[in-house]
């Protein structure tokens, strides 16, 4: 029999009890910015600055989760997101050419305890002048709270308020892995979300796992196929793919009884190639996440430019030849 338990309130227990020690962290001071190109709806590519803050942690414990190591166990105290934002804004500013910010708070940003209500108008007074916004939130989040955030743009936008995308892990639609995944939703939840978004006229990114965890390797393609044309209904303008990465505990715990692979390099151009492959709604684009992508690689050799031809198929969504390299003795991807 499995350990992983059946209830929420024991695997609430079972993820805690195994995740390593958390680092601490000032909850005045973001965790830092970078600056990549993404490829926007019109097919063009735009300078994008990741903001990573610093806020309380996600009230769900989701198994796969390790973001909660960059998070602080209190409230975000008032006033420290506008200090790390208008911080962050002066950093994007000095580097030129940004048009785009993500404000990605390892939490859901329509959380009150993780982003105070009361910041809103500071923060987006640090937007200014911004043509998009992307934030983080979990499918129950989104309401009320996310029209209080528009207005607060649309207060401090000046000409033009940055248009708002919020992202959302759906992860898979496989059932039983959704639930086992323990992420409190359901895909019913997650499409009721995305039809809110709609009616506000708010962007739509999907997160989908590569490598989810309970469903057998060799249905893994079909799943994320499925999981894909569903994130498509419901009005995804961008499907971004995340490796499964192992680390937090409790994915150990579950990978030592079976239940969970750690995705290779491999399974991730593969997803990508899958991905891109499939029709999609006109300007909708297909990402792979590039980073910390030496955690799944076996040859140092051909790292960089398998880095690099994920990062131009994110560009110029299609898909280019596979780089070949005689190190790397993982089977299939030569």
């Amino acid at each position: 029999m499995s350990a992983y338990p059946a209830g929420a309130i024991e695997r609430d227990r079972f993820i805690l009890e195994r995740r390593p020690p958390r680092p601490a962290h000032d909850p005045w001071r973001a965790h830092g910015v970078i600056v990549e190109d993404e490829r926007i709806a019109d097919g063009t590519p735009a300078r994008v600055a990741t903001v990573f803050l610093t806020g309380r942690e996600c009230p769900w414990r989701c198994l796969m989760c390790d973001l909660w190591q960059f998070s602080t166990t209190d409230g975000t105290p008032h006033g420290a997101l506008p200090i790390q934002v208008a911080d962050a804004r002066r950093k994007i500013d000095q580097l030129g050419g940004v048009t785009r910010a993500k404000l990605y708070n390892a939490g859901s940003f329509f959380d009150p305890r993780a982003v105070p209500e009361s910041d809103y108008d500071a923060v987006a007074a640090s937007l200014r002048g911004l043509a998009g916004l992307i934030v983080e939130s979990h499918p129950t989040l989104v309401g009320s709270r996310t029209e209080r955030w528009l207005d607060s743009m649309a207060r401090h936008a000046g000409l033009a308020a940055p248009a708002l995308e919020v992202a959302m892990g759906l992860e898979t639609t496989h059932p039983d892995a959704l639930a086992r995944l323990h992420k409190g939703m359901t895909l019913d939840t997650f499409a009721e979300a995305a039809g809110r978004l709609q009616v506000m006229g708010v962007g739509l990114r999907v997160f989908l796992l590569v490598s989810v965890p309970f469903i057998p390797i060799d249905q893994q393609v079909a799943w994320l196929r499925r999981s894909v044309a569903v994130a498509w209904q419901c009005g995804a303008g961008v499907v971004s793919l995340i490796p499964t990465r192992p680390g937090n505990g409790a994915l150990d715990a579950i990978a030592a009884e079976g239940h969970f692979a750690a995705p290779s390099i491999d399974d991730l151009e593969r997803a990508h190639e899958t991905t891109l492959a499939m029709p999609r709604p006109a300007g909708a684009r297909v990402f792979a996440d590039t980073w910390d992508l030496e955690r799944f690689a076996t040859c140092p050799h051909c790292l960089p430019r398998r880095r690099a031809r994920m990062q131009t198929m994110n560009l110029e969504q299609r898909i280019l030849p596979r780089v070949p390299c005689t190190h790397d003795p993982e089977p299939g991807s030569r």
